[in-house]
């Protein structure tokens, strides 16, 4: 009998309670600081320093410690093979930091997660990734630590002295936009896996969504990763675009901001894209992309729940509440009982004091998940899979979601 393992789920609750942990005890990790340049004979001196080399190695450590700890749950450690894969995914998230740091994309406010996908696809599409370099490719993990995370700055107070209109946004678009993204899935004819995963991807936020959903529904691993590629690829040209089309429109800061965190699926590329118009824009994307992470929990349930009792393939176990528990994706609840604890538990002076490292942190663990999707993605897969079905699909979906959210903005925060 083989011997059971702990759910990858439960192992980054683990991980990033941990580091939670460790933070709150004064151990504060810091995200490698590479000055704003604009010439490249600069470059020899930003990589001449100490400094950065032992930023990068103590984050390094840190994570290579979690990656250990998760493969011991799992009773698979390779120690040498691990060490050499994560090394090469560090150095290309550095690289890509380092190129975010060039003054003209610090001005557009690009972040390094951005990068660090485009880095990995080019490597992955142009080059290919050898076997020794796979192991450490984990980004389902590196993600879910990073959401669990996400919760320490996610507060209800925040959500509550915004009178909640964030809630009130996120609400409208994201049943408006999950039933019609599942139509037209339905009408491409795909799977019921793809149409729930490219529903909740498209209308509440983006990746994270994408994998709530596979884990309610045990959804296929490879369908997965091509939503997840999808995501990604179609939030680049939004990032860059959407900005500009509302300073175009002469849109207020509060419905550009409200627009852009409304749709655009992955939160860095809402602060990126936030960024770009400023800080009171930023406020409001941020606000209205948390109050969709808010939302991911119970929409995960009442997918687990749908899904387990309208499943009718023969041999189908009998849907029961165990079932529906052991379908719940439990890093949510880590991201609940994390905003929950920096919320209600922990002092306002303890709240500020590690915030922002546990913010770096979480940066730091999404910079190296879009690292892995980025070497794990292939540019021709995306429109091979199903003849290009879920890409189509995808796209009108979000594009219905770019024109009905902005009218939801209008009406929800045009006032403010």
């Amino acid at each position: 009998m083989p011997k059971k393992t702990l759910h990858e789920d439960w192992i980054a609750v683990i991980i990033a309670f941990l580091t939670i942990g460790l933070v709150l005890l004064g151990l504060k990790p810091v995200f490698p600081k590479i000055p704003v340049w604009s010439d490249a004979s600069l470059v020899t001196a930003q990589f001449g320093g100490v400094a950065i080399w032992k930023q990068t190695g103590i984050l390094f450590l840190w994570v290579f410690g979690s990656l250990l700890l998760a493969k011991a749950f799992t009773g698979k450690v390779e120690f040498v093979k691990l060490l050499v894969s994560l090394l090469f995914i560090v150095f290309i998230t550095l690289l890509a930091q380092f190129i975010t740091s060039n003054k003209t994309l610090t001005d557009f406010g690009v972040e390094v997660v951005l990068f660090s996908l485009i880095l990995g696809l080019l490597i992955s599409n142009l080059i290919g990734i050898p076997a020794i370099l796979k192991p450490a490719i984990q980004t389902e993990l590196y993600i879910k630590i990073g959401l669990v995370l996400l919760g320490t700055n996610v507060l209800f107070q925040v959500l509550v002295k915004a009178g909640g209109l964030g809630i009130l946004q996120s609400v409208a678009v994201v049943f408006t936009v999950w039933y019609f993204s599942f139509w037209v899935c339905r009408k491409f004819k795909l799977d019921d896996e793809f149409r729930m995963m490219i529903s909740s991807a498209v209308s509440i936020c983006g990746v994270s969504a994408a994998i709530a959903t596979a884990g309610a529904i045990e959804g296929d691993n490879k369908k997965l990763s091509h939503v997840i590629s999808l995501v990604l690829i179609v939030a680049i040209p939004m990032m860059l675009f959407m900005p500009y089309i509302a300073t175009w429109a002469h849109m207020s800061p509060a419905v550009a901001g409200a627009w852009l965190g409304g749709t655009i699926d992955t939160s860095g590329a809402v602060v990126a894209a936030g960024s770009i118009l400023g800080e009171e824009a930023l406020k409001y994307a941020t606000l209205v992309k948390f109050s969709q992470n808010v939302l991911l929990g119970l929409a995960a349930f009442f997918i687990s729940l749908y899904w387990s009792y309208t499943r009718k393939d023969a041999g189908y176990e009998k849907p029961t509440l165990r079932t529906i528990w052991e379908r719940f994706p439990k890093f949510v609840l880590g991201f609940v009982l994390a905003s929950l604890l920096f919320s209600f538990l922990l002092s306002p002076d303890t709240v500020t004091a590690t915030k922002g490292p546990l913010k770096e942190l979480q940066t730091y663990w999404f910079a190296i998940a879009f690292t892995c999707i980025g070497l794990e993605t292939k540019f021709t897969d995306i429109f091979k899979i199903e003849n290009g079905r879920p890409a189509m699909a995808f796209i009108i979906a979000q594009l219905f979601n770019i024109i009905f959210t902005l009218v939801i903005a209008y009406l929800v925060f045009g006032r403010q």
